[in-house]
């Protein structure tokens, strides 16, 4: 574990959570124009730049890689676990903080509501369970393994994510809505995409732990994402004095909780919001 740091009032860097899909990443895992110098630059000036994202660490560990960043925290699942950077460690990083809770419930649920659809959960040791092959899942890695829905309760998750191919995006969110999912966090995707997490949890309440343990004044983090899991950790940068930038393709739903908005994905919008609050050259 490590310890917390004393914020220094002196301290001027930056403290720089970026979201993964449709902020660093194009729909095809190509790296948004100009992130990756950004990125790089904003490290060599000294900021600390890390990520916070719906992905499970297996999917955001190459994403670190191809920033060419090493932060000593970072969020994944949704704020339901932190990896800490640990280089006796085989991947360089440990699972240091992992938030938990039983599936039965809620699998029961949603599978009523929704009986065609993909589900998939994953334990706190980063194994994932699915019942159905999706593409954008990354199924391969040996942690994935097939069972049926059944299998899936009784177990303690860090998250669980279903997609159904029945539903638009904008259908899907009021339908979700409709169900009334209790004692869980959740957020809906820009197509039929739901992420449920432990109730409390969400990417906001991971941050806080990191500004926290690196003794980061609140007013020194800018957090820049575009979707619906994004909107707390945007109301909290707001709301500590930093800078919560939504990039441009954005929904309005998801915009009217940023204090700016950038340019979208194509366009560089993370390469044009760090140039914009000077975190790197013009």
């Amino acid at each position: 574990m490590l310890e917390v740091v004393e914020t220094g009032s002196n301290d001027a860097r930056f403290l720089i959570a970026l979201d993964i899909d449709g902020t660093v990443l194009l729909e095809d895992e190509s790296l948004s124009p100009g992130a990756a110098d950004a990125v790089s630059a904003a490290v060599e000036a000294g900021h600390i730049v890390t990520i916070a994202t719906g992905r499970s660490w297996l999917s955001t560990r190459k994403v670190v890689e191809w920033l060419g960043i090493s932060p000593e925290l970072i969020v994944t699942a949704n704020g339901a676990t932190i990896m800490a950077r640990d280089e006796s460690a085989p991947e360089g990083y440990v699972r240091d903080v992992v938030e938990t809770f039983d599936a039965t419930e809620v699998l029961t649920q949603l599978e009523k509501h929704l009986p065609e659809a993909n589900f998939l959960v994953e334990l706190g040791d980063g194994t994932r369970l699915y019942n159905n092959f999706v593409d954008d899942w990354d199924l391969s890695a040996p942690n994935a393994h097939h069972v049926d829905v059944d299998e899936m309760k009784g177990r303690e998750v860090t998250r669980v994510v279903v997609v159904s191919d029945e539903h638009a995006g904008d259908d899907f969110a009021v339908f979700v809505e409709s169900m009334g999912l209790q004692q869980v966090s959740y957020a809906v995707g820009w197509s039929a995409w739901l992420d449920i997490a432990p109730q409390g949890i969400d990417k906001s309440t991971a941050l806080e732990q990191v500004r926290e343990r690196l003794g980061m004044d609140p007013r020194r983090v800018i957090v820049i994402g575009d979707g619906r899991n994004d909107i707390q950790m945007l109301d909290w940068a707001r709301a500590g004095g930093g800078e919560g930038v939504v990039m441009g393709q954005a929904i309005d739903e998801v915009r009217v909780h940023g204090t700016r908005v950038t340019s979208t994905v194509h366009e560089g919008g993370v390469a044009a919001a760090l140039e914009a609050l000077g975190v790197t050259a013009r």
